[in-house]
């Protein structure tokens, strides 16, 4: 099977909250996912791909893992930042270095490499560096996916408690109101036989009364006659 190839990686500066932010990934996606934004912060102007050589070697050194430095500050991003101490002013700007210093200073360190290594060697350290970066980042992503995995599955397990919890729930609520309406037909049968017999009474009732009134008015008319 061959070999997937490893894609170069780039690295990408924003500002969220309180810290500047910065990460070497494959693109703005990887980026992205990488600071877990919810929206393309590049289309919104606040991310951005730095070539700043300091950025870039620090991202480079921990590729996929976001470095971190107090918003507006000049130090170094790391994994561990603590928060400014100064957010109404920010932090004291360096002096720049005069021009006659900078001079001098790049004078007083000749470069001694050899003339036929001095286009080389750098190239190919950029090169290993890529490569060993390129490989890095895979490794975070995978650890990064492997916790996600980790995350997805324990929301599985919840929603399959959670469903089972609902079902078990609904399944007494079932049985509870069938029972209820068995014994509400039970009633209404035993009702709908009460008043047959309520009924049947009436009924009983009402010949016996016509009969034994048609007794006394009868009685009654004998008891005129003797009279």
């Amino acid at each position: 099977m061959p070999t997937k190839p490893k894609r170069k990686l780039k690295t990408y500066q924003t500002s969220l909250g309180f810290y500047d932010q910065a990460v070497a990934a494959p693109s703005m996606k990887a980026a992205l996912e990488a600071w877990g934004a919810s929206s393309n912060l590049f289309h919104q102007g606040v991310a951005k791909e730095t070539d700043d050589p300091d950025i870039v070697a620090a991202t480079m050194a921990s590729p996929g893992v976001v470095l971190r430095r107090p918003v507006g500050s000049k130090g170094p991003f790391t994994e561990s930042s603590e928060l400014p101490t100064d957010l109404a002013d920010g932090e004291t700007r360096r002096k720049p270095k005069s021009r006659a210093q900078s001079k001098s200073k790049s004078k007083s360190k000749p470069d001694k490499r050899p003339a036929g290594s001095a286009r080389k060697q750098p190239l190919e350290i950029d090169e290993r560096q890529a490569r060993r970066a390129a490989a890095a980042f895979e490794k975070e992503e995978r650890r990064r996916q492997a916790e996600r995995q980790k995350e997805e599955a324990a929301r599985a397990r919840e929603r399959a408690r959670r469903d089972k919890a609902v079902a078990t729930a609904q399944a007494a609520l079932d049985k509870a109101r069938r029972e209820h309406e068995a014994r509400s037909e039970a009633i209404e049968a035993e009702r709908a036989a009460l008043d047959e017999r309520v009924e049947a009474e009436e009924s009983r009732w009402n010949k016996q009364r016509i009969k034994l009134q048609d007794a006394v008015r009868a009685a009654e008319r004998g008891e005129v006659e003797r009279s």
